[in-house]
């Protein structure tokens, strides 16, 4: 960790004490619902789907935080999904540490190290739990996330025979509460300002409003369609200069203080910063064109898969769905997973800081507002929209192969989110196992896009399976960045980029998560609120 302040352990369990008492549910154990495995990934690994009744307790948490991602898009995002899966299994790792006899938590929690009698399975897992629970229940509260009861945290605590009251009945929920109550400490002022709903702390406005004409190389917001609009049947691009309620909506900028995140790793936000973005972009335009252009059904497939748009986990969460099926395939230890999973949330949650203040330090446009400009006055190929394939338009129409009321994201493009998540997740887990194998496959079904899904009058897309295949990590890292261009949203050197600064922070986060591991490293004190 970054920050060590000399803080006494005294300080340290006043704040486990005051978070504990704050946690405490008024409502029994017995009210809550059975638990819920819904809404899972649209599109699962084959043959390594989530398992309540064999997965171990990393994995059935994680799967509990990523539903709440899945109904949470507007709450939610790549940059605060991958500090949640940080801060999760972080708290899961400093619970399951106080159970080994060599490995020290992140943190000073009050969690002496058991004893040798103690360290066994049940044990672990109901710390674990613990933990989890309790850091799931700050990072989601009702207020701001309305449809949290749907995933029902309680209903896995008694699922797996655990109190979902706030007590902690047993050493081992102690220890698992204690490690969760810091962990939940140490993040409460870590620059992501949770507490302020994660908004921007920096002031940042764009160069150009949407509808001023837009500054070349500059990112500039998007008026584009809500899902009212499309459920209305209203066009994807609004009549010029016009941006008309609730059909419509102006693109807010998505967390641009993330620069300002507390990393677990990083020296500075800016430790790998890419290179600026080539001076003159006139052929990265030009390839984003053509990568674009006439996708095969294969490519739409591709670009769909790796979209991880609202609705679904998010870039960094689509790595948690990857860890989770290598787990299964390789019949990973309760041991093995508290600490993959640390090393791969914290490799993620330092991308996350990584890439994005990249991206604000550069303010780079996308492709379509740079396609639109550098070919204004000419007719383009284009996406012409669901079902309607692709023909030639005014390069101010262009359309990338997007879902309709998504267009393009709400934040600058240079550098890639998916490349740098994506090669940062690869690296934390071939670091972790010694190994890139993976040997895994997707089925996209016939029919079955969410951007030209079969009706009763369109065969949609694709019109046969299509089936991703990859034989190691890198091949679906890789093709998670060559689906951004795919899919319009990024530039070859964004992708390029991207990836290589995802694999540095991939490899920093793994020497440093490490440290704890063999215990080497020094627990950190939990700061002074």
């Amino acid at each position: 960790m970054n920050a060590k302040p000399a803080t006494t352990l005294v300080v340290v369990l006043a704040l486990v004490l005051s978070c504990a008492g704050a946690l405490l549910s008024a409502e029994p154990a017995s009210a809550a619902p059975p638990d819920s495995n819904n809404p899972g990934t649209r599109w699962p690994i084959n043959g390594y789907p989530p398992d309540p009744a064999k997965d171990n307790a990393i994995l059935l948490w994680n799967e509990e935080l990523l539903q709440a991602i899945r109904l949470h898009p507007g709450q939610t995002g790549p940059t605060i999904t991958s500090r949640a899966i940080g801060v999760l299994h972080t708290a899961t790792y400093d619970a399951w540490a106080a159970y080994d006899a060599t490995a020290v938590p992140t943190l000073v929690n009050g969690n002496e190290r058991r004893p040798e009698a103690e360290r066994n399975e049940a044990n672990k897992k109901e710390a674990i739990s613990y933990a989890a629970y309790r850091v799931l229940q700050n990072l989601f509260p009702a207020g701001r996330y309305p449809r949290i009861g749907e995933v029902n945290f309680a209903g896995q605590m008694e699922a797996l025979g655990y109190r979902s009251d706030g007590t902690t009945p047993t050493a081992a929920a102690q220890v698992g509460a204690r490690a969760a109550d810091a962990v939940i400490a140490s993040r409460a002022n870590d620059g992501a300002n949770q507490s302020g709903n994660y908004a921007d702390t920096t002031g940042y406005t764009p160069e150009r409003a949407w509808n001023e004409p837009p500054l070349p190389r500059s990112w500039h917001p998007l008026c584009v369609l809500t899902p009212t609009g499309r459920d209305a049947g209203k066009p994807i691009i609004p009549p010029a200069g016009t941006c008309p309620a609730p059909d419509y909506a102006v693109q807010n900028p998505l967390t641009p203080h993330w620069r300002n995140v507390r990393s677990f790793a990083l020296d500075a936000p800016n430790q790998f910063m890419p290179p600026r973005p080539p001076a003159d972009d006139t052929e990265d335009i030009e390839l984003a064109l053509a990568d674009t252009s006439n996708l095969t059904d294969a490519e739409k497939a591709a670009a769909e898969y790796w979209a991880d748009g609202p609705g679904t986990e998010f870039p960094p969460g689509h790595w948690a769905v990857i860890a989770q099926a290598l787990s299964r395939r390789n019949r990973h230890t309760l041991d093995t997973d508290a600490k993959m999973f640390f090393v791969l949330g914290n490799a993620l949650l330092d991308a996350g800081i990584s890439s994005w203040s990249a991206k604000y330090e550069h303010d780079y446009w996308r492709p379509i507002t740079a396609i639109r400009h550098h070919y204004r006055g000419q007719r383009i190929n284009s996406w012409l929209g669901p079902y309607r394939g692709y023909g030639m338009v005014p390069a101010e129409q262009w359309l990338p192969y997007q879902a309709p009321h998504v267009v393009t994201p709400p934040f600058p493009e240079y550098t890639s989110g998916h490349s740098t998540f994506s090669a940062a997740g690869r690296i934390a887990i071939i670091a972790f196992t010694g190994t890139d194998n993976f040997r895994a496959q997707v089925t996209i079904p016939a029919g079955s896009s969410l951007f030209e899904p079969r009706t009763a009058t369109h065969a949609g897309t694709p019109a046969r399976d299509v089936t991703l295949t990859w034989k190691n990590l890198l091949d679906a890292s890789n093709q998670s960045g060559m689906s951004r261009r795919w899919g319009g949203i990024h530039f070859e050197s964004g992708d390029m980029h991207g990836r290589a600064n995802g694999a540095s922070v991939g490899y920093w986060a793994y020497d440093e998560a490490r440290k704890y591991f063999t215990g080497t490293a020094t627990p950190a004190a939990v700061p002074a609120p």
